[in-house]
């Protein structure tokens, strides 16, 4: 499949079945992320892979108004950066996020970004906070964001080209 292709069909999903994710999707995922592109190669992300549903149902609690996906997800990718690695940690997690969201979505798995960073929890804390005292990462590596995954329990529609808001687009000759 084409990348703007795939890129028209990913859409953020919220509902998932009670379908596994198969390994190989996992693993293709993961190595998406790895994959990604970084300022000075120094690739400061750190993956954790979720996959223990007590787990998820905790941390569908990371953020006020619940992030409730979690619960229903099969298992989640929590992305953290090292902060004394690198001084550009949240662009370089975010491309990997991107790369992951966007393998998933081509691989027909159901995921969804769930921001972390600059987030504060249920219980008043931030979310970085929660998701550290619930996974044990050390105090350099920032949270940045949490890819929920699972087999989609709906279909959207893709993205049309022609309703892109290409207004937001300016060109310099």
């Amino acid at each position: 499949m084409e990348l703007l292709e795939i890129m028209r069909k990913r859409r953020s999903i919220r509902n998932y079945t009670d379908e596994p994710v198969k390994e190989e999707d996992l693993q293709k995922i993961i190595q998406a992320g790895l994959l990604s592109e970084s300022g000075k190669a120094k690739r400061p992300w750190e993956f954790i892979v979720v996959r223990n549903k007590e787990v998820l149902e905790h941390l569908s609690l990371c953020r006020e108004g619940g992030v409730k996906m979690l619960k229903e997800a099969q298992c989640a990718i929590v992305v953290t950066g090292d902060a004394d690695v690198q001084d550009v940690w949240v662009e370089d997690c975010s491309v990997a996020m991107a790369h992951m969201h966007l393998m998933a979505s081509s691989l027909g798995v159901g995921s969804c970004w769930i921001q972390g960073r600059l987030r504060k929890s249920e219980e008043g804390t931030t979310t970085e906070e929660y998701v550290r005292e619930k996974l044990g990462f050390p105090e350099n590596f920032k949270l940045e964001a949490i890819l929920s995954l699972g087999m989609p329990a709906v279909k959207m529609p893709a993205y049309s080209l022609e309703e892109l808001p290409m207004e937001k687009v300016r060109v310099v000759v």
